[in-house]
């Protein structure tokens, strides 16, 4: 949790501490058990509890084989908590997966955010001798995807919901190799009066 806020149940010492917004994020592969447990609460928190796709949870047989990448909201430097949260896997050589996109809603006003999740999953898949990368997108996203270099290839149904089959220019994603550093981006949010 954030190291400035107050605990819950406490009143905010001070006005400016509970209006505090961090605005510098870190995109990287999860590396940590904290980083990983968050990100399959956030995931939770948003397929299961906020839009109802799925029930009690979202783990499936993908998880075994998938690599948790996760974006960190970041308190003078330091990591701070989980904040978004997408999954990549390799289906078959060269042919790579992204899927379970999350973004914190209490983050999405931020920014770039998804973006730098979808980033760095495409980049390091390419690394790894990803030759065709693919999501299922849902389709109220298919648009931000388009303009992150993303190509639609078949609508449908998924979990009973609209979504885009598309595919990623891998042409846009240089191959990344550091992806237990990764990369930060900067918030777009206005600053906290």
């Amino acid at each position: 949790m954030n190291a400035l806020l107050a605990a819950p149940g406490d009143a905010p010492q001070d006005a400016q501490a509970a209006d505090f917004k961090p605005c510098e994020f870190r995109i990287k592969w999860a590396s940590a058990g904290w980083e990983q447990r968050e990100a399959l609460a956030l995931r939770r928190a948003v397929f299961c509890i906020e839009q109802g796709v799925f029930v009690g949870d979202d783990l499936d047989a993908v998880d075994a084989q998938a690599q948790t990448l996760v974006a960190l909201s970041c308190v003078g430097g330091l990591p701070d908590q989980v904040v978004g949260t997408v999954r990549i896997h390799q289906a078959e050589p060269g042919l790579w997966w992204g899927s379970r996109l999350a973004v914190h809603a209490a983050f999405r006003q931020h920014g770039r955010i998804g973006a730098g999740l979808i980033r760095l999953a495409v980049a390091s898949a390419h690394a790894r001798g990803c030759r065709v990368f693919l999501a299922h997108v849902q389709q109220q996203n298919a648009a931000m995807f388009q303009r992150l270099h993303w190509q639609p290839l078949k609508h449908g149904l998924l979990h009973g919901r609209p979504h885009v089959l598309m595919q990623a220019d891998l042409a846009a994603y240089p191959p990344c190799v550091d992806v237990y550093t990764g990369h930060v981006t900067r918030s777009s949010a206005p600053a906290a009066a």
